[in-house]
């Protein structure tokens, strides 16, 4: 027994090891250094509020502008990555050596150096001096030494290859070569301008990300962590398999507010993955299903693993256009991992925990959650609405009278939950553990779902950007974090109000610091990242590897995707999701909307950027570097690479759906009505649910091979009916090229034409390549084709752009003079492919007519 308990504090030590090493740094130095490193992280979350928030404008002190805090943001993160993270495994973790605080201070200063220096490099632009080069010299030397510390050698060397392909252009071989850079030059071009280091991802790392990780971390620490956790076990707990569905559901509510694949194992594994053993999983199955939903959170809105604020950059549209985008395919694929859960279970014929709630009927469990929805819904609707009227109403004073609402609400609120017992730590090792109450158990947090209302509120409602959203989300949590102890202290009537108030400002600092360390990492990865995208933007090798990937794909939009794919997955086993993206979508994203538009499909680039995203994070999956996998075996005692494996298995749903989205637009809600988003839902939720079934064997029975192959074609029917209607009944009529302006005169003003035009590209090379033209106001031809602005003349029988009028919409389309007009697609008036549903669906019922008789059919005998 005591082997065991050592055992267990050997692991989690190590799991808190684990943990550090890869989020916040390994190293807590003693005394006076330590209290150093606490305060200046939790200096650099004040820093960061201060500068997000409108409190410099108003006081006139304290304003930056973009590239200055991004110098002042890197030089944070390279002090405090000298400071927390040892140079070597055998390093000292208990105190800082004389060389890492030399390093810290030069690293912090090198990083610095465009804010101290910021008016003498403006009147200098392009011209760098001696002190400037070796400044930048020195600076990214140290950044690559910082990379690999807090992140591991595979960024470094990704990050130094391209340094080096940079200043040895001339001398690479044929395809690869390029004029190549001067040392000053690289210097300039990487550390004295934002389009390097300094770039738009560290932009976003210090503008957006930071907030949202410090709004998590603060979060987490006023104690919302724990709620979530007890929340899923209460109302799940209790089903087959009960503790592997309230894993999913915990770990889908902790990614909410955490962008780590480890801390999230970590954090919901220690609990969840012990209850999974207890009711039949074996190690192995319950590390994977914890490492599948902890590494889903970064899929799921609003943070994304900073991917999000990332893709507002790249892609040029608003942040709640990403999340509206991203939301559907992430909430699809949890509901499909429950159900995985689920089938798992019935295999296993599992049984739940013990639950406290007094048994109800089903049709009482049922009202009773439908119930619940509609109150959500009307309540949502009631803020919505009601706050939206009294905007005009109130004026200027509606953020005093918000205010004043909301803190009301969350006073009404600690009242109530002072009604019901603290949320304990349990130990889910103890012999006999029985589920919490759902009521008590949810009626005691509610407060914490007050800050998510008022980012949501902000970005969806206010408009306001990301940075200020989460500044006031912020600020709400700080407000919480200070005033919950003494205030559920004053309602129960016990404790001093004194100690309580100081214990909540404990917790704001340890979250200030926290919230700070674990972006030390992503600070680092951003920046580095950052030179790997200016050595493309420099030297032109993107359009070099556009080449090599369209030889190697030969034209072929299919296997672009999967080199795309496994690009991901290579590079993803050592570096950090979000610099994975970084790098992957800086180099392929074009490539694959180029490819597109060449095989006739355009693709959004939206759905381009979602998909190198997802398969970036199933790299935290992916033996046999899947760091995800190899934190839950250290929770569950399994071995890590089978883990690893069956973590992927379960994830293949979170595979398949970037090919399907690129395919089916319809999946990111993309020119989607409401009701027609409500019915793809619905539909795709089904079809991931079969796809689930299929892949893993069983559904109502096992199944026999042939059903598995019914089963994944009806997943396929229901997802992409476009692929078998556009077989059976074309959505587009051929016209010939000289008949372009009668075509766009008589279609229906709100459709689009396809265009297929052949000539030249930029760089004088052949192209072919697809437009989707919208069809523009005009009562005639002649007018639509004058507001288009495109002129066109026939020349020895084909049909080529003669004027392109400036600024006109051909022109943003990317119509040239001396373009050919090759192909007319004019769309047709056919059948809905929805149709194709239904052949779809009576295969899936014969399925489970076959499944349900051979399921009778085994019962009976076990009956007699």
């Amino acid at each position: 027994m005591t082997e065991d308990k050592n055992r267990g504090q050997e692991t989690e030590v190590d799991l808190e090891d684990m943990v550090a090493s890869t989020d916040s740094g390994a190293r807590k130095p003693a005394g006076m250094p330590g209290k150093l490193l606490v305060s200046i992280a939790a200096v650099w979350s004040l820093f960061q509020l201060w500068v997000s928030s409108p409190l410099a404008f108003m006081f006139g002190f304290g304003v930056f502008n973009a590239t200055e805090v991004r110098s002042i943001h890197l030089a944070f993160a390279l002090f405090l990555a000298y400071m927390a993270y040892p140079a070597l495994k055998r390093s000292p973790r208990d105190r800082i050596p004389v060389l890492d605080w030399v390093l810290a201070a030069v690293a912090a200063f090198c990083g610095a150096y465009m804010f101290l220096f910021y008016e003498q490099l403006a009147q200098r632009p392009g011209a760098p001096i001696l002190q400037d080069v070796i400044v930048g010299i020195i600076g990214i030397v140290l950044l690559l030494e910082a990379t690999r510390r807090a992140l591991g050698p595979p960024l470094m060397i990704v990050a130094m290859v391209f340094l080096f392909y940079s200043l040895a252009g001339p001398w690479m071989p044929g395809l690869l070569a390029h004029g190549g850079v001067s040392l000053s030059g690289l210097i300039n071009h990487q550390w004295l301008t934002t389009q390097g280091v300094f770039g738009i991802a560290l932009g976003v790392s210090a503008s957006f990300v930071f907030l949202f990780v410090l709004f998590g971390a603060l979060l987490d620490k006023a104690g919302a962590g724990n709620y979530f956790i007890k929340v899923a076990f209460s109302m799940l707990g209790h089903y087959k398999g009960g503790p592997a569905k309230a894993a999913v559901v915990a770990s889908g509510m902790t990614g909410l507010i955490s962008g780590s694949s480890i801390a999230n194992v970590v954090t919901t594994g220690t609990f969840t993955v012990p209850m999974m053993k207890r009711v039949g999983f074996s190690s192995e199955k319950a590390g994977a299903v914890e490492v599948a939903s902890s590494v889903n959170g970064q899929i799921m809105p609003p943070v994304m693993g900073a991917a999000a604020f990332l893709m507002v950059e790249y892609v040029g549209i608003s942040y709640v256009e990403v999340i509206k985008h991203a939301f559907l395919p992430a909430l699809i694929s949890y509901i499909a991992l429950v159900y995985i859960v689920h089938l798992e279970a019935l295999k296993a014929n599992m049984q739940g925990l013990e639950s406290s709630n007094p048994p109800k009927p089903l049709v009482r469990k049922m009202v009773g959650f439908l119930g619940g929805l509609l109150l959500m819904m009307i309540t949502a609707l009631a803020v919505y609405y009601g706050l939206g009227w009294l905007k005009p109403v109130l004026g200027p004073a509606t953020p005093w009278v918000v205010a004043v609402a909301l803190a009301v609400i969350y006073v009404a609120l600690l009242k109530l939950a002072s009604g019901y017992p603290e949320l304990e730590l349990d130990d889910p090792d103890q012999p006999v553990y029985k589920l919490p109450q759902t009521r008590p158990t949810v009626m005691v947090g509610l407060q914490y779902i007050l800050p998510v209302i008022v980012l949501i509120w902000c970005l969806m409602v206010e408009r306001l950007s990301p940075g200020l959203s989460a500044f006031w989300a912020t600020v709400f949590m700080v407000f919480i974090m200070l005033t919950q102890r003494p205030v559920t202290s004053f309602f129960r009537q016990r404790g001093d109000m004194r100690t309580e108030l100081r214990a909540g400002f404990i917790d704001l600092w340890d979250g200030l610091v926290a919230g700070a360390r674990n972006m030390i990492g992503i600070g680092i990865a951003t920046a580095t990242a950052g030179i790997i995208v200016g050595a493309v933007s420099q030297t032109g090798v993107g359009l070099v590897l556009a080449g090599v990937v369209e030889i190697l794909s030969m034209g072929n939009l299919m296997l672009i995707l999967l080199l795309t794919a496994v690009l991901s997955l290579i590079l993803g086993m050592g570096l950090p999701t979000t610099a994975n993206y970084i790098v992957v979508s800086a180099l392929l994203a074009p490539v694959i909307v180029q490819l597109g538009e060449q095989n006739g499909l355009l693709v959004p680039l939206i759905a381009v950027h979602l998909f190198v995203f997802y398969f970036g994070i199933m790299a935290d999956v992916t033996p046999p570097v899947g760091l995800a996998s190899f934190a839950a075996a250290a929770v569950s005692g399994g071995e890590p690479i089978r883990t690893g494996f069956q973590a992927f298995y379960y994830s293949l749903r979170t595979a398949a759906l970037p090919f399907l989205f690129i395919f089916n637009t319809d999946l990111l809600l993309i020119d989607v009505s409401p009701l027609q988003g409500l019915l793809v839902f619905v539909v795709a939720t089904i079809a991931m649910l079969i796809f689930a079934a299929a892949t893993q064997g069983f559904m109502i029975a096992r199944n026999r091979w042939y059903e598995s192959i019914l089963l994944l074609l009806v997943a396929f029917t229901l997802f992409r009916p476009g692929f078998w209607m556009d077989m059976l009944d074309p959505p587009y009529r051929q016209v010939p090229p000289a008949q372009f302006a009668q075509a766009l005169g008589s279609a229906d003003p709100s459709s689009t034409l396809r265009i297929q035009i052949s000539g030249l590209d930029a760089y004088g090379e052949p192209m072919t390549t697809y437009r989707t033209v919208p069809v523009p106001e005009g009562d005639t031809s002649e007018a639509r084709m004058s507001n288009l602005g495109l002129e066109l003349r026939t020349d020895d029988g084909a049909t080529v752009v003669d004027m392109v009028t400036y600024g006109s919409q051909a022109a943003k389309l990317g119509f040239d003079f001396d373009q050919r007009i090759t192909k007319i697609q004019a769309p047709v008036d056919g059948l809905a492919k929805e149709w194709m549903w239904i052949p779809a669906f009576l295969v899936f019922a014969l399925v489970v007519w076959l499944q349900r008789r051979r399921r009778d059919q085994d019962v009976a005998p076990a009956a007699a």
